[in-house]
């Protein structure tokens, strides 16, 4: 089931915005995993524990795709565009790429954590601080990240690339999820 955040979401016919669209899930998440730092040394609530197998699972297969989405979808293709404002914005992308290699590490860790949690096991005292500073530096990459993409990356992007790149990519994103898109109202599941 799709998360909605806000009173619109976008479609694959307009790829920027979709992106945008999830960047607000990956706040939602990263805060889920706050919280849970928060308590990760008592014993889980069942609301808790079903709020941090969520972050986990939507950081383990949807965050992914959604990196897939820049790098093999739109940074090339803005990377084809030679005008100074897409310079400008293709000079921010080297950074937004060395982060989506820089978080995986985190990410896995925060996965493993989180797994022993939630089979009922104690974490260490070593391993609650690992956990919570993953999280907070997880937190603090994004903050800057999705600032740099959705106000000086996406807005770009979506001024200059042409017609036929933006719905090849809002294409190639529905593939990645599986989804056939079917004209404007194709929504991401």
């Amino acid at each position: 089931m799709p998360v909605h955040i806000g009173a619109k979401a976008h479609d694959f016919s307009d790829p920027m915005g979709l992106l945008s669209d999830c960047h607000r899930r990956i706040e939602m998440f990263l805060g889920v995993l706050q919280g849970i730092a928060g308590v990760i040394d008592r014993p889980l609530s069942e609301e808790n524990a079903k709020a941090l197998d969520s972050a986990l699972q939507y950081f383990r297969q949807a965050a992914p795709k959604h990196n897939a989405d820049e790098e093999e979808s739109l940074f090339p293709r803005m990377r084809r565009i030679r005008q100074p404002e897409m310079r400008s914005a293709i000079a921010k992308v080297e950074g937004l790429e060395k982060d989506h290699r820089w978080a995986a590490p985190l990410h896995e860790e925060i996965e493993r954590l989180g797994r022993i949690r939630l089979s009922g096991s104690s974490l260490t005292g070593t391993e609650i601080a690992m956990f919570r500073e993953a999280v907070d530096e997880l937190a603090e990459m994004y903050r800057e990240h999705i600032r740099v993409e959705d106000e000086a990356v996406f807005p770009v992007a979506a001024r200059l690339l042409p017609d036929a790149d933006r719905k090849a990519i809002g294409e190639e994103m529905a593939v990645r999820r599986n989804i056939r898109p079917t004209g404007a109202g194709a929504k991401p599941a």
